[in-house]
């Protein structure tokens, strides 16, 4: 099969797009963790809310810390959202050529980057559980990523894989209503075979990835937390030994904080996410163009080498 050079593009402008938002909004990914974390009744917890976890890396001298695990986050962020948009475009152009539709539905988009979404999911578990373990150590007690993974056996570096795998209707949810709307936007503006893709204005991609992302967000925060919960580390950066996985999670999320804990830390989740997905569409948005240009020219300099090149007899 002939290399997709679309579905190249658009995977490449969102690899880019994810490391430029998750590096520029880690600090707060790392205190919505760590207060996500926190599993103890009312009366005993460490965390009154997320500004308590800034107030404690300032006054132990560890406000770098708030930076442990970027380098991991980075590299899952990266490989996930490469994988998600290569799978995504790549499943979406086959649909339609298959189908030879002219669109895609919203039943069908949601099958497609459902799919697109697990195949994710399962290359890039054990980065986002050592990353989570690293963001929920206490501060300068962050372990490196081999040392995380090592702790345990394999299975446990897939802690929370079930959630994470149903969690995949977050983005799918995400990206769906993110790509209708802008059907709707650029609604016909055809191209042909060799024009570059249309893109949306700045402003655009930014509300309509925050929109989308908080419709997401909402719909799938209790799961959320719970995979957070899952995947945590004590103080010491060590893997939290459970028995029950799932169900023993959302036991004692209930009984130490009743229904209301199953939403705690969700006003910082939708900042941050809406945030960064709306950072991420709105780069990948703008660089996808100059992606484009730049794979259709590396196409021809490959063909123009091959074809000038002597053949070996």
């Amino acid at each position: 099969m002939a290399l997709d050079l679309e579905s190249l593009a658009e995977a490449t402008s969102g690899a880019v797009g994810a490391l430029v938002s998750t590096t520029v909004l880690y600090p707060l990914d790392t205190v919505k963790t760590k207060y996500q974390a926190e599993n103890r009744a009312h009366d005993q917890q460490k965390y009154r809310n997320i500004s308590d976890v800034f107030s404690e890396a300032i006054s132990k001298g560890q406000v770098l810390s708030l930076y442990q695990g970027l380098w991991t986050k980075n590299l899952q962020s990266i490989i996930s959202q490469f994988v998600y948009f290569y799978g995504y475009s790549f499943f979406k152009r086959l649909y339609l050529r298959e189908s030879r539709f002219k669109s895609i539905g919203t039943t069908a988009n949601l099958l497609i980057a459902a799919a697109a979404g697990a195949c994710t999911v399962i290359v890039t578990q054990p980065l986002d559980t050592a990353s989570s373990r690293m963001q929920t150590s206490d501060f300068g007690k962050s372990k490196g990523l081999w040392e995380s993974l090592s702790e345990g056996s394999w299975r446990d570096a897939y802690d929370g894989l079930g959630i994470s795998l149903l969690l995949v209707t977050n983005p799918s949810i995400q990206y769906t209503v993110f790509d209708q709307l802008k059907q709707r936007i650029v609604a016909g503006n055809k191209r042909s075979e060799t024009a570059t893709p249309q893109a949306l204005s700045a402003f655009s991609a930014f509300v309509l990835g925050a929109v989308s992302k908080c419709i997401a967000t909402c719909l799938t925060y209790p799961a959320i937390r719970c995979k957070v919960v899952i995947q945590s580390a004590n103080e010491n950066g060590k893997r939290r030994r459970r028995r029950g996985g799932v169900w023993e999670t959302v036991s004692s999320i209930w009984k130490k904080e009743g229904i209301a804990g199953f939403f705690k830390g969700v006003e910082a989740q939708m900042l941050k996410t809406v945030l960064t997905s709306a950072l991420l569409l709105m780069i990948k948005e703008k660089i996808s163009k100059t992606t484009w240009v730049l794979m259709i020219a590396l196409r021809r300099v490959l063909l123009i080498t091959t074809a000038t090149a002597p053949k070996i007899r």
